[in-house]
C-alpha cells in the first residue's frame, strides 16, 4: 500500500511516469522501507497507462463489491423479495450503521489513553 501509495504521490506533484527511484525517495522522506520486488511489480503493471483510467477502473471494480456491515443486513437484502425495495432499505441501514458507529468512537470511557 505504501508503494502504491508513494506512486500516487508522485504523479500528484506532476510527475506521470515515476521511476524506482523516485518511490523510493518518497518512501525514503517518510522513513519507510522500500521494498525493490513491489516497486518494480508496481512500476510494470501501471507502465503506459494513466492513472485516472485505472482509478476509474478500479472504481467500478469495487462497486461490485458488497461491503456490508453486518451479517444479517447481507442475508436480510438478499432474502427479499422486491429488487427495488430492498436497495433503499440497504441504503438506510448503512446510514444508521454509520451514525452508530460515530457515536461509539466518540464514547471515550471516562478516561483518555494520553492523559
Amino acid at each position: 500500500m505504501k508503494v502504491i501509495a508513494s506512486y500516487l504521490l508522485a504523479v500528484l506533484g506532476g510527475n506521470t511516469s515515476p521511476s524506482a527511484a523516485d518511490l523510493k525517495k518518497i518512501l525514503a522522506s517518510v522513513g519507510a522501507e522500500a521494498d525493490d520486488d513491489r516497486i518494480e511489480l508496481l512500476l510494470s503493471q501501471v507502465k503506459g497507462k494513466d492513472i485516472t483510467e485505472l482509478i476509474a477502473a478500479g472504481r467500478e471494480k469495487l462497486a461490485s463489491v458488497p461491503a456490508g456491515g453486518g451479517g444479517g443486513v447481507a442475508v436480510a437484502v438478499s432474502g427479499g423479495g422486491g429488487g427495488g425495495a430492498a436497495a433503499p432499505a440497504a441504503e438506510e441501514k448503512k446510514v444508521e450503521k454509520k451514525v452508530e458507529e460515530k457515536e461509539e468512537s466518540d464514547d471515550d470511557m471516562g478516561f483518555s489513553l494520553f492523559d
